[in-house]
């Protein structure tokens, strides 16, 4: 299947939306808790949250198969952090994060960010790693969920350019 890199439009917000609910759901549990996975998940909170982030002036990229449909994206702030890196599980393995990740570089070097930082949650700690990016710590938090805060972790990881 051929894919292609290209700039978020305002109609892939529902699709980015669906993209992380299910990678969330179905590639969660193979490091995560059912707990841990429904807090991650309810976490998001929808569709309209892309175009404010576009307002607000981040940056998305999107992955798009052979029909322009979205099926993965990275979501990037002027600072140089890293929000979001989610693909559909139907199109994970094929190098799709790997090439957002280079754009997001291409991006930040050409707006003269010098520094490029996330947290990887531990199924997306070895695409961070293929493309360069070093562990500084474990971050150990809880997310409040259902009454109650759901222990989690997620790595900081970080790239000078």
């Amino acid at each position: 299947m051929a894919y292609s890199i290209r700039p978020y439009r305002d109609a892939d917000a529902e699709a980015l939306a669906r993209i992380l609910e299910e990678a969330i759901r179905a590639i969660g549990p193979h490091a995560y808790s059912p707990d841990q996975v429904a807090a991650w998940a309810a976490r998001h909170p929808g569709a309209e949250s892309y175009r404010e982030r576009i307002r607000r002036g981040d940056v998305i990229f999107v992955a798009a198969d052979q029909d322009d449909s979205p099926v993965a994206y990275v979501l990037f702030e002027a600072d140089g952090h890293i929000d979001h890196l989610y693909a559909h599980p139907d199109h994970t393995r094929r190098g799709l994060t790997t090439q957002l990740l280079a754009m997001i570089e291409m991006h930040a070097r050409d707006h003269g960010i010098t520094r490029l930082y996330t947290e990887a949650s531990d199924l997306a700690r070895p695409a961070f790693e293929r493309a360069g990016y070093a562990v500084t710590h474990k971050r150990e938090f809880a997310i409040a969920h259902e009454d109650r805060d759901v222990p989690i972790h997620n790595w900081a990881m970080e790239k000078p350019l």
